[in-house]
Parts: C-alpha cells; sequence; structure tokens
C-alpha cells in the first residue's frame, strides 16, 4: 500500500496526463514485480461541480435535481488522481492500451451533490495475469473524516507472459431475462467524456478508434456500469462488483438483462459486454 501522503491544492487536468502517459507508454516494461509508485494522492476540500453532474445524470440516466451523488460518480472525481499516478514514469505499466477490467464500489451511507469531500487514490499493488500484468487503483471518499465510498479497479496491460496461466474457470449461467433493448446513439462516448472529463480517443470518434485496432468509436466502460445502475436502482448503503468482459461499439443496440440483484448487458447473438451485481450493506 502506500507510503506517504500528497497533498493537491485542485483536481489535475486529464488532457495533460493523457498526452503524458501516451509518450511515455512505449519506454514502460510491465511485469507483476516491478516497482509501483507507493505515494497517496489527496484531494481535500472537494466541491461537486452540479452543472457537471447534471450533464453525467443525463447521459447515464439517473435521475436529475436529487441531492445526492449516483454511486458511480465519486469514480469521476477520483480519476484525475488515478491518471496523475498511472501517467507517471513510476508506474511500470503503459497508458497506452491499458484495458480497466473490473471495479467494485461500495457505498456506505448516501452522499449529498452539496457536501464537502476528501478524496484518496493510491495503486494498491500489481498482480500477474494470464494475458500479462494487472494494477489495482483504490478509491477512497471521505466525509467528515469517515469513508462514504470506497472502490477497487483492476487495469490490465497486455503482453507477453513466461508462464501463460490457465483462463479461470467460470460457472455457466444462463442469461438473465432481458428488461430493455436500448439503442446507442454514436455521440454516446462524447457526451460522456464531455461530462466525466476522459476524452479517451477510442470513445469519441471513429477515425481515433481506429487508429487503436476498433472498427468504431467505443462507450466508456464505467458509462456501461453508470447505465445499468440507473435502470436496476441502488440503495444508499451498497455493494456494487462489475466485470467488463467486450467493448460496446457506437453507434449499436444492447439488451440490459437483470434479476435479483445481478445485471448484464448483451450484444448481438448474446455476447456478453458487461456482468455484475448489487446488493445492500
Amino acid at each position: 500500500m502506500a507510503d506517504a501522503a500528497l497533498v493537491l491544492t485542485g483536481p489535475p487536468s486529464l488532457a495533460p496526463l493523457l498526452a503524458r502517459g501516451v509518450l511515455l507508454s512505449p519506454f514502460k516494461r510491465p511485469a507483476p514485480d516491478a516497482r509501483f509508485p507507493r505515494t497517496r494522492l489527496v484531494l481535500p476540500g472537494l466541491r461537486v461541480d452540479l452543472a457537471r453532474l447534471a450533464a453525467y445524470e443525463r447521459v447515464c440516466g439517473f435521475p436529475t435535481g436529487d441531492d445526492a451523488l449516483p454511486p458511480t460518480y465519486p469514480h469521476v472525481l477520483g480519476f484525475p488522481l488515478a491518471m496523475r499516478l498511472m501517467s507517471g514514469r513510476d508506474f511500470p505499466l503503459p497508458l497506452l492500451g491499458l484495458v480497466h477490467t473490473s471495479i467494485t464500489i461500495t457505498r456506505h451511507r448516501a452522499m449529498p451533490a452539496t457536501g464537502a469531500y476528501e478524496l484518496t487514490v493510491c495503486v494498491e499493488g500489481l498482480a500477474p495475469h494470464r494475458r500479462g500484468t494487472e494494477a489495482t487503483v483504490v478509491t477512497e471518499v471521505r466525509e467528515c473524516g469517515d469513508v462514504v465510498w470506497e472502490s477497487r479497479s483492476t487495469y490490465l496491460a497486455r503482453h507477453r507472459t513466461r508462464r501463460p496461466a490457465e483462463a479461470p474457470r467460470e460457472e455457466v449461467r444462463k442469461p438473465l431475462p432481458a428488461v430493455a433493448d436500448w439503442r446507442l446513439a454514436e455521440d454516446v462516448g462524447r457526451r460522456y467524456a464531455a461530462a466525466s472529463g476522459d476524452r479517451n480517443p477510442i470513445h469519441l470518434h471513429p477515425l481515433t478508434a481506429r487508429l487503436f485496432g476498433f472498427p468504431r468509436a467505443i462507450a466508456h466502460g464505467m458509462w456501461t456500469v453508470a447505465r445499468c445502475l440507473a435502470a436496476h436502482g441502488t440503495p444508499d448503503s451498497c455493494h456494487v462488483r462489475a466485470r467488463f468482459r467486450a467493448p460496446v461499439l457506437l453507434p449499436g443496440a444492447v439488451t440490459y438483462a437483470a434479476k435479483d440483484g445481478r445485471f448484464e448487458l448483451r450484444g448481438r447473438e448474446d455476447r456478453l459486454h458487461l456482468t455484475g451485481d448489487v446488493y445492500s450493506t
């Protein structure tokens, strides 16, 4: 875990961090036993931009005007700090091609949109993966000293491994019952980028997405989670787990399915894009 705290005076700007991460990517040497940054970034006295929050709620399908943060919004608040760590010279995984593979979220109580919060982000560690090396990034949100929200995100850097691990065995489950069919507009990525600040070029335009091997722009993984949770609903105190299975091409059509706390997003021929569950704590 992190050894020392670095207190920031404001949230970092994402664009320069993305540029720095891309430029440094060719020089990275990912490995599970590589050294990684031990600094814990702290941002105190954070206030939510209500106009930006409303834009986020609209693009993700959450109701607007409530004095409560959606369960996924603190990830947006903490993402610039995570990017500062992952774009640095001392982070061993290349930012270019880094894949967000999963997230777990625990919200301990409702979070007023007008509250003041302290953000903390650190890299918890690296682990071997059958396709490369995976990093875990931990984000915590405090209010009056108490942790009110926390998450763990895993990010995968694909590379050759000396001993490729076998694919984990997973329980074969029947598809969940369909709840709704959603047609996704071509500009979803740009709208979410404007609201979240995550302007990764793979999400913005077909041309920039093709530079990274995608036939069209793809939806942000965190948008797919947020959209599902907006449809599903979450209690004030809840635990959410989600795994990103396959990219969602834009424009496109997906099926939202859910039952007994589980949810999933499926595409054509029942291809899984996202699986997850949510329950009260």
